[in-house]
């Protein structure tokens, strides 16, 4: 038995590095459809034709996401990267704080594409861009260090968390320097 649990750990970690790959192949996609469809002049009272103003685009893209968030939540569900399909039912078996903590995390979330689409006519939108993927560092920076989500890790992977954060910072200072 103990060989199927490994096999099925094997399974799931396999699952897990293919869809991060999938994911990370459609977010880099992300940054360059929304700079085609919003106009960045800071003229919010026309935009180019064709294009749509930052708040606009915010509403557009909330409301693809909260639609499309009961369809990709059912997928998750029955098909998780790891463990056992879930009931839909269950979703209302999480408690008021469990259900608050989503919300909050979306509403920060939504707080920080709205600023980041705004503020693309200021600075820039690599700018915007790489303000933006700061917060993938302070994620990184809270499970390592608050919640020492690695304590106990072979040191390989301390010095790739390491290696991590040097990369991170690296690529942020490539793309805010192709902005300026």
């Amino acid at each position: 038995e103990a060989s199927s649990g490994t096999a099925r750990v094997r399974a799931d970690s396999r699952k897990g590095i293919v869809l991060a790959v999938v994911a990370g192949f459609l977010m880099m996609w992300f940054s360059p459809l929304i700079n085609l469809v919003i106009d960045n002049s800071f003229t919010a009272v026309a935009p180019a034709e064709g294009k749509m103003t930052a708040y606009t685009a915010v509403f557009v893209f909330s409301l693809g996401v909260f639609l499309s968030n009961f369809i990709w939540d059912a997928i998750a569900m029955r098909h998780p990267v790891a463990g056992e399909p879930v009931p839909a039912a269950s979703y209302f078996k999480g408690g008021l704080l469990v259900h608050l903590a989503g919300i909050a995390g979306g509403a920060i979330w939504g707080l920080g594409t709205s600023v980041s689409f705004v503020s693309a006519g200021a600075a820039s939108p690599a700018i915007a861009y790489a303000l933006g993927q700061g917060a993938t560092l302070v994620s990184a920076c809270w499970g390592i260090f608050v919640w020492k989500e690695f304590r106990g890790a072979p040191r390989l992977a301390i010095g790739l968390n390491a290696l991590m954060f040097v990369l991170f910072l690296a690529g942020l200072a490539v793309l805010i320097a192709a902005g300026a």
